[in-house]
């Protein structure tokens, strides 16, 4: 099955966008599923890199990246990071600058879409 998850809300302050990277990886964690994740708005922030937290906080940062080691592929809104001042190389590792041309291809070609 070939899922695509599309992000909204920021990384912290509500908790859709960890919701969201929770059911992401567990299905990344399953052979039959194909896993991509868009990052729109002020998720673009989930993958920041290096993100310091106060103890007991979860760490979206690495949320992504170990979806990314189980094969997901996370795109961030370009438009997005260019309004928050987020340059790619900012990314965490595996994620990368995209396009709404991209995520508009990878919604014709996914079985399931959920946003958060």
């Amino acid at each position: 099955m070939k899922v695509l998850i599309l992000l909204n809300d920021p990384p912290y302050g509500t908790e859709r966008s960890y919701n969201g990277l929770r059911l992401a990886s567990s299905l990344a964690r399953r052979e039959d599923v194909d896993l991509k994740i868009f990052l729109f708005g002020d998720a673009v922030g989930c993958a920041m890199a290096n993100q310091k937290l106060p103890d007991g906080y979860y760490h979206l940062d690495r949320m992504l990246a170990s979806v990314i080691r189980h094969g997901g592929e996370v795109g961030c809104c370009g438009t997005c990071m260019d309004a928050r001042g987020l340059p790619e190389q900012a990314l965490v590792k595996g994620a990368r600058r995209s396009t709404l041309e991209e995520v508009t291809e990878w919604t014709t070609w996914a079985d399931k879409v959920v946003s958060f």
